[in-house]
């Protein structure tokens, strides 16, 4: 990769990065009513859809407690993802400047560790709210998960160059050999030289 587009890469990976950290640490800093009241709006509207797609039938009550029921899942799934976008893009910050192995997969790791422990120990000053471990190790994970979606789209997109030089160099020997007057030239066999050959080497 080229030093231009290295840099290019790197800085627009840091900047949405950026905006990203802003928006998480946002959400972190709304008290227990106003984060739960997004949480659960997200979890009506997610209900409501489900509703539709099933024909509409289900009662005002189901869909209250269903609401409910999925609200916490929903944030710990925002949390999980936001954590995987943060990952994939520290991961995208690092990589053209480090060759892919464990120093760039740790390196990526850690920072979403200490990212999600930055964002829980904030956390622990807005009122109502609280942080714990076991919503760090969440955030890890969704990290990880970004970390082994870059590695895939890697291996993916390696493997595709590699088919494609492929059929590029068959398809120039293909033209090479449709040429009028060309031919292929074969080394000739020891044995298959004349013995007036042999005998002169």
């Amino acid at each position: 990769m080229k030093l231009r587009n290295k840099i290019i890469m790197t800085a627009v990976s840091a900047v949405l990065l950026t905006a990203l950290y802003m928006v998480i640490f946002g959400f972190s800093a709304q008290d227990a009513e106003q984060s739960g009241s997004l949480s659960l709006r997200i979890s009506e509207g997610a209900v409501e859809l489900l509703d539709s797609l099933t024909g509409g039938n289900w009662s005002r009550q189901f869909k209250e407690e269903l609401a409910l029921y999925f609200q916490h899942p929903i944030r710990k799934l925002a949390h999980f993802g936001e954590y995987t976008c943060v990952g994939i893009l520290v991961y995208l910050i690092w990589r053209p400047w480090m060759k892919r192995g464990r120093r760039l997969y740790l390196l990526t790791v850690v920072w979403v560790f200490v990212s999600g422990a930055c964002d829980e120990f904030h956390q622990l000053f807005v009122p109502g709210r609280y942080g714990g471990p076991a919503d760090v190790c969440l955030d890890t994970c969704g990290g990880i998960f970004g970390l082994l979606l870059c590695i895939g789209a890697e291996m993916l997109y390696r493997r595709f160059r590699g088919r494609k030089a492929k059929q590029k160099q068959s398809a120039e020997h293909d033209r090479a050999e449709a040429q009028p007057g060309s031919c292929t030239v074969y080394p000739a066999s020891e044995s298959s030289l004349a013995p007036s050959a042999r005998e002169d080497s």
